[in-house]
């Protein structure tokens, strides 16, 4: 029998792509846009390995990837991202995961990391490894403290992390573009972090989500 597979990814373009690579090697048993949807479905669908994007609405793919480990510890998750930052590709193994790839990787190098973690091993793409090597020997954990952050800045820092701009995120919390970034430019003067990026990366490391 083919391994089962699942997909994880809000870019319907992408996962259409993905769809036609793995076919020919694999059964998808299903797809999915959001962390949430990913937990749903997968206790479902049973899939052997999941694929999965990091930045993804609803629930990040760390977390959901974490909670998803807890759920079903057998299930094998490789991270298919575009973020190269090898402290977020360690806690993605901290949090369980198998593989981890950039979308830039060569497709070969997709299907062989399916085929490698169903047997039980990881593999990180080179691209990141050399990275990640110097992070586990450091362990750097973030500096900041999310328990510093009022419940609105949780909130609006939640947001920010899923990818929406100051003008979504007040219109999902019904309040002025100008309040949402107060907030945001207030949070990282007091975490001192220069970049959105780093807001969002923090967001990550931190476990800061949408509440339910």
């Amino acid at each position: 029998m083919p391994l089962r597979v699942m997909l994880a990814d809000d870019h319907t373009i992408l996962v259409e792509a993905f769809l036609k690579l793995l076919e020919p090697n694999f059964q998808v048993v299903g797809t999915v846009s959001d962390g949430r949807a990913l937990l749903e479905s997968a206790q479902e669908l049973n899939p052997d390995v999941i694929v999965a994007d990091i930045g993804m609405p609803l629930m990040n793919g760390l977390e959901a990837g974490r909670r998803l480990k807890q759920l079903m510890p057998a299930v094998k998750l490789i991270f298919l991202t575009m973020n190269e930052d090898p402290a977020i590709a360690a806690e993605a193994m901290r949090s369980g995961a198998s593989g981890y790839l950039l979308k830039s990787s060569a497709a070969t190098e997709l299907i062989r990391s399916i085929q490698l973690v169903a047997k039980g091993r990881t593999y990180i793409t080179p691209q990141i490894a050399r990275g990640m090597e110097k992070v586990f020997i450091n362990d750097p954990r973030p500096k900041h403290r999310a328990k510093d952050l009022t419940p609105r800045q949780r909130e609006v820092v939640a947001l920010l992390a899923e990818g929406k701009s100051m003008k979504e995120v007040a219109s999902v919390l019904n309040v002025t573009p100008r309040t949402v970034a107060f907030h945001k430019y207030r949070i990282m003067a007091d975490l001192n972090i220069r970049t959105t990026a780093d807001l969002i990366q923090f967001a990550i490391k931190a476990r800061i989500l949408v509440p339910s």
